[in-house]
């Protein structure tokens, strides 16, 4: 038994190291914390999104009343879903992760007892999983309410997350509309989650998945403009 305890401390404390390449792969001090002033942003730009959607919806039925071709309306519906702009439905998976209780010590004795940056979801956790889903085949994802297109970036300061410009707090819930075994097989095989499931064992950080035969993911409410480009060459 103790041989299982060193080898799984170590195991921690190596994965981190490799993965990370030298750097503190579960620690955001280097983040500021701005939560106030992100909390005051995220209702600014919650009624933003209530505006926008209320024009999108004028916007539509002025489209419908005006006669279009049926090839390029057929043409601007595949583009329209591909974009993310209708709604998903099919099966697939749902990945919840939480923080730990506060209060958490380690689960399995001989394993180092927990710093307060390992009882937290960082940035880096729920881009492993948001990535390993598009690598599984993913065709939509969602994370927490909101679904996810081209220009979407997961952000987090401290352990809140900043999504498209809303404020969020755990437990953290992910969906992916795919095949559910691909999906699966997707996480399972992620360097990255792996490591995190050694601190589920060790910590008690929170972490589901779930199979779906039928989720519906909603269409993408934001802005599609481009705020930032730079040309490749």
């Amino acid at each position: 038994m103790s041989c299982l305890v060193f080898g799984l401390a170590g195991f921690l404390c190596y994965a981190g190291a490799h993965a990370s390449h030298g750097t503190d792969l579960r620690n955001d001090n280097t983040l500021l914390r701005l939560s106030d002033l992100i909390e005051q942003r995220s209702q600014q730009n919650a009624q933003a999104d209530a505006s926008l959607a209320a024009l999108r919806a004028q916007i539509d039925q002025l489209a419908q009343q005006h006669a279009q071709n049926p090839a390029d309306a057929a043409k601007l519906a595949a583009l329209e879903k591909a974009a993310g702009l209708d709604p998903l439905a099919g099966a697939g998976l749902t990945v919840t992760l939480d923080d730990a209780p506060p209060d958490a010590t380690a689960r399995i004795p001989g394993v180092p007892q927990p710093q307060p940056d390992d009882l937290v979801i960082h940035q880096q956790d729920l881009q492993a999983v948001v990535n390993a889903l598009w690598r599984g085949g993913a065709t939509g994802v969602q994370v927490q309410d909101q679904r996810l297109i081209s220009t979407s970036a997961v952000r987090c300061v401290g352990n809140q997350l900043i999504l498209q410009g809303r404020v969020y707090s755990p437990p953290y819930v992910i969906k992916a509309v795919g095949s559910p075994q691909a999906l699966l097989t997707a996480l399972n095989g992620d360097t990255y989650i792996q490591t995190y499931l050694q601190y589920v064992a060790a910590y008690g950080l929170g972490w589901k998945v779930d199979q779906s035969k039928a989720m519906t993911l909603p269409a993408y409410s934001g802005t599609v403009d481009l705020q930032n480009a730079t040309a490749g060459k």
